[in-house]
């Protein structure tokens, strides 16, 4: 007895007559990393040059760090129109600030100041990972990260953005002496911090398409913010 095929033909329902749909977002995620490394009388922070959008790379030269003042800088990645628009307000926000009091905004407060910038955009939030660093009131480096809606979170070390979850552990292996056996000079110094995220960042460039092509490091002192630049692969 032969079994037809009619019987168990599946059935797929007709779309033909279905309305058809449109989609919007107006977020866009042109990728990107942050790390930043506090010491005690230092903090460094890198980020990588490549823009980009899915399989597409919009330039391979695009400075994601922005001074706030001499002491404070600022690192973002993600949206890039949402950084544009954050770093222009805040921006004019420190100007502000210099200008009703005389004097350069601290550190903290403008950690705070993001914070509460942040939490003003709950309901249409900035698409950002943002990595604030400098130094504070006793001239210790300081890491402050946040997510889309203003939490703050103080610490030495963080990585944000595109390959931030692949770098986070390395970081807390190398910085954080998490899960070491053998712990040698355990001293942070500037070389030693910027020697690390350089290599974390050769690691990212190896899984992430995201991050890329070269990293601006921006070193931060009582003396001032010192740049310095290295090359990472293109492809």
């Amino acid at each position: 007895m032969s079994l037809s095929m009619e019987g168990i033909r599946p059935h797929y329902p007709d779309y033909s007559n279905a309305p058809m749909q449109r989609h919007f977002s107006p977020y866009a995620d042109n990728g990107g990393s942050v790390v930043a490394i506090a010491g005690d009388d230092f903090v460094v922070i890198g980020a990588d040059t490549r823009l980009s959008a899915g399989f597409s790379i919009y330039t391979r030269d695009q400075n994601k760090l922005f001074p706030l003042s001499k002491t404070t800088v600022l690192g973002c990645a993600g949206c890039w129109c949402d950084t544009l628009t954050l770093t222009r307000i805040l921006t004019s926000r420190m100007q502000m600030y210099q200008q009703e009091h005389n004097k350069t905004m601290s550190t903290v407060a403008c950690a705070q100041m993001l914070s509460t910038m942040l939490y003003y955009k709950r309901f249409f939030p900035y698409y950002i990972s943002n990595v604030l660093v400098g130094l504070d009131n006793e001239g210790k480096g300081c890491v402050y990260s946040y997510d889309p809606i203003g939490h703050c979170e103080k610490a030495t070390y963080k990585a944000g953005g595109s390959a931030g979850a692949l770098l986070q552990p390395l970081l807390d292996n190398q910085i954080g002496l998490k899960n070491m056996e053998i712990i040698g000079d355990s001293k942070l110094t500037i070389e030693k911090a910027t020697n690390i995220i350089k290599d974390v960042f050769i690691s990212a460039a190896e899984r992430d398409i995201y991050t890329g092509d070269s990293v601006i490091i921006n070193i931060i002192t009582k003396e001032g913010i010192k740049d310095d630049k290295f090359e990472l692969r293109k492809d």
